[in-house]
């Protein structure tokens, strides 16, 4: 993969590049970068030009003060298209990359071959949690995450990374240490937690955005199962679903084999 630095938005985003054919856009989510779509790039890449991005604020993106929302991400991703002169893309994101996603798909249908939205719930639809996981309302609280975590970033990632993975294998130590970088330091832990601090202006954009044209795919796993289907059933209208067996929630590192199959429309089940 190439890394290119691409100016779009207000912001510098870092982007890595490879392979040949159409192309597939891959939002991470928290705490990660584009490396966590490392095991699955070289299984696209033969076949498709792989686009990944590290998120506004994250990685060895731009840090930026704010708009961490959706709707600004959904128009990052319109400029890294544009800039990489690409006019439709497979667009695939999981955890806090996915309301981005979904409103690109939903705002700029003519730019979205099919989205795959992995281990996520959207807010502002009906179907949430019920009881958000905890770290949800610690990272909102503006300013206490970065102060109670700085120094401890380390344990911090371990502890997400092993609970996300099947049988608690973390990611491979290359990836891991990668994610531990980008989040050390209060201002990359501040980056990072924007995300959630977002989140009452990304359900209004959601609630906002109607029916979700485009064909799309709703993966579930350890995490969410197949309720992110049942919050897009009752306004997509292509929507296909899939439980992916033996993951945890970073179906990424898991199951690889998976997201592949997905991009190419195989191995998809409804409901």
């Amino acid at each position: 993969m190439e890394l290119r630095r691409i100016e779009t938005n207000g912001t510098a985003l870092n982007v890595a590049v490879g392979g040949d054919g159409p192309a597939v856009l891959l939002l991470h989510g928290w705490p990660h970068t584009w490396r966590l779509w490392s095991l699955a790039a070289p299984l696209l890449a033969p076949d498709h030009r792989v686009v990944a991005p590290d998120l506004r604020g994250l990685g060895d993106s731009a840090r930026v003060p704010d708009r961490f929302d959706a709707v600004t991400g959904a128009d990052d991703m319109l400029g890294v298209l544009d800039a990489l002169g690409i006019d439709r893309a497979h667009v695939v994101a999981i955890d806090a990359g996915v309301p981005a996603a979904f409103l690109l798909g939903a705002r700029h249908p003519g730019r979205v071959r099919r989205l795959v939205l992995m281990e996520a719930l959207l807010p502002g639809l009906p179907g949430g949690f019920a009881a958000p996981p905890w770290w949800f309302g610690f990272h909102a609280v503006p300013g206490l995450a970065e102060t109670v975590l700085e120094g401890h970033e380390a344990e911090y990632v371990d502890w997400f990374l092993e609970a996300g993975t099947h049988g608690g294998g973390g990611a491979p130590a290359d990836v891991r240490d990668a994610f531990v970088r980008a989040y050390t330091g209060r201002d990359a832990l501040r980056c990072g937690f924007g995300y959630y601090r977002a989140a009452a202006q990304n359900a209004d954009a959601v609630r906002a955005a109607g029916r979700l044209g485009v064909p799309t795919v709703a993966v579930g796993a350890a995490a969410v199962g197949d309720r992110l289907y049942r919050q897009l059933e009752p306004i997509a209208e292509h929507l296909d679903g899939e439980v992916v067996g033996d993951s945890g929630h970073l179906v990424p590192l898991d199951r690889p084999d998976v997201v592949a199959a997905l991009v190419r429309g195989q191995g998809v089940t409804s409901g």
